[in-house]
């Protein structure tokens, strides 16, 4: 199970990492990818520091998780993704926004295998220390 798992914690880790510097270097396709256009001012500022800190965050995240076996980076990384989830539903309940299940599917995909990621690849803390 540990190296069934190892494969997929690393690509969403990887994944992450390469949307968060696509944020960075080259905001025009991601933000197209993402369906959303391109902002300018402040609010290709705020799209730019802010997604790509989002990104960045998850997957240097996933990927010290994997490498540390410590439960908690992979905890940080589910908090992120499941309340970008939870962000898109209420958006839809409360403001009018289309509900962007293909967008929530990866998010909770992402978030369980990241659960079962500290579950299983993680070192269990001695109960002594």
């Amino acid at each position: 199970m540990r190296w069934f798992l190892k494969i997929p914690v690393a690509l969403i880790g990887v994944l992450m990492l390469s949307m968060g510097l696509r944020w960075l270097l080259a905001p025009a396709g991601i933000a197209g990818e993402l369906g959303m256009p391109l902002l300018d001012g402040a609010g290709l500022s705020t799209q730019v520091g802010d997604l790509s800190a989002f990104f960045l965050c998850i997957g240097v995240f996933t990927l010290l998780g994997l490498s540390t076996g410590k439960a908690h980076w992979y905890y940080a990384a589910v908090m992120l993704l499941s309340l970008a989830a939870l962000g898109r539903v209420l958006a839809w309940l409360l403001h009018g926004a289309a509900l962007s299940l293909d967008a929530i599917a990866p998010e909770v995909i992402f978030s369980i295998i990241l659960l079962l990621g500290s579950r299983f690849l993680c070192v269990k803390a001695d109960s002594a220390s």
